[in-house]
C-alpha cells in the first residue's frame, strides 16, 4: 500500500507548474477584471489608481444608453450577427452538400479555391469589395453584357459595376454570407458519414432537400453550433467593413459605437468608454454560454477528421 501511495506521489506536477499556470491566468484575467471594475466608476474616480468598486455602473449605463444610442447600435449588431450567421450556416450546408454527395467536374479545384479564400482576410480585400458593393449599377442590361463579353474592359476595369448597395444594410449583411470555414467543417462531418446511410436514403425514396435537413442536419448539430459560435463572435466584432461601408448612424454597428463614445468632445469619458465595452462583450458571451458544449464537442469532431 505505502509503495502505491509513494508512486503516485512521483507523478505530481512541481509546484513551479501550478505558480506559472496561477499566473497566466491572472494576466490573463486582469484586463476583463480591470474593465469590470472601472465600469462602475465615475469619472473623477477612474482616471485615479484606485481599484473599488464604485457606485456608477448603472448611471454609467443609462447615459451610454440615452446620450450615445447604444441601444440602437447594439440592436443593429444582433439583427447583422443573427442574420448573417444563419446565412452563412445555410450556404455552408448547401455547398458541403455539394462537394460531398454530388460529382461534377472540377470539385477538387472548386474546394482547393474555397480553402484559399482563408488566407485573405477582410483587410486585403476591402477596396475591391468597397467598389462592387457601392459602384453604381449599369444603365443597362445590355450594357453589362457588353463589359461581361470584353476581355480588357474585364481586366483593366473590373469593379466597373457593382450593385450600388452602398451605405445600406444589406451592404453589410451580403459580403459575408458566404464561409469558406463553414463549408470546410461541414465537408469534414460529411465525408464521415457512412455511405450505406446515403445509399438507404435513396432506396426510401428521399429528394435532396429532405436527406439534407432530416439526415445531415440532425447528425451535424454539434458542427452546426460550433459554426454559429464562430461566426456569430465574428460578425459581431466587425468594425472596419461597417465604419466604411456605412455613412448614417441608424446603421451602423456596436464597435463603432463605442469608437463614438471615445471621440466624443474634448476628452474621453473612461468610464463609458469601460462601460460600454462590458455591456458589448454581454450578447457574445450568452451565446457562448448555450453554445459551449457544441462548440467543443464540433471542435473534437472536426480535429479527429
Amino acid at each position: 500500500m505505502m509503495s502505491k501511495i509513494k508512486k503516485s506521489n512521483k507523478h505530481k506536477d512541481p509546484i513551479w507548474i501550478h505558480l506559472v499556470l496561477i499566473i497566466s491566468v491572472i494576466l490573463v484575467c486582469f484586463p476583463l477584471v480591470f474593465t469590470l471594475i472601472k465600469s462602475t466608476q465615475s469619472l473623477i474616480q477612474v482616471t485615479t489608481p484606485s481599484l473599488l468598486i464604485g457606485s456608477s455602473f448603472f448611471s454609467n449605463i443609462k447615459q451610454i444608453w440615452v446620450d450615445y444610442n447604444m441601444y440602437k447600435y447594439m440592436l443593429n449588431s444582433l439583427f447583422y450577427a443573427f442574420v448573417i450567421t444563419f446565412g452563412k450556416v445555410i450556404l455552408s450546408l448547401f455547398a458541403a452538400n455539394a462537394l460531398v454527395f454530388y460529382n461534377f467536374k472540377f470539385k477538387r479545384f472548386i474546394f482547393a479555391f474555397i480553402i484559399i479564400t482563408l488566407m485573405f482576410p477582410i483587410e486585403i480585400l476591402i477596396l475591391g469589395l468597397f467598389e462592387v458593393v457601392s459602384n453604381a449599377q449599369a444603365s443597362s442590361f445590355m450594357d453589362f453584357i457588353l463589359w461581361i463579353l470584353n476581355p480588357m474592359e474585364l481586366l483593366f476595369a473590373p469593379t466597373k459595376y457593382g450593385f450600388g448597395m452602398g451605405d445600406s444594410k444589406i451592404a453589410i449583411i451580403l459580403p459575408f454570407l458566404a464561409s469558406a470555414t463553414g463549408v470546410f467543417l461541414f465537408r469534414q462531418q460529411f465525408l464521415s458519414i457512412p455511405v450505406s446511410i446515403c445509399d438507404a436514403a435513396k432506396m426510401d425514396g428521399i429528394n435532396s432537400f429532405q436527406f439534407l435537413f432530416k439526415i445531415l442536419v440532425p447528425m451535424s448539430i454539434h458542427t452546426i453550433g460550433a459554426l454559429t459560435l464562430i461566426q456569430f463572435v465574428y460578425i459581431w466584432d466587425q468594425y472596419i467593413w461597417p465604419r466604411i461601408i456605412i455613412q448614417h448612424d441608424s446603421a451602423q454597428v456596436i464597435q463603432v459605437g463605442l469608437n463614438a463614445i471615445q471621440s466624443a468632445g474634448d476628452s474621453i469619458q473612461w468610464n463609458l468608454v469601460m462601460t460600454g465595452a462590458v455591456v458589448t462583450i454581454i450578447p457574445p458571451l450568452i451565446v457562448f454560454a448555450l453554445l459551449y458544449n457544441s462548440f467543443m464537442k464540433g471542435y473534437a469532431l472536426s480535429s479527429n477528421k
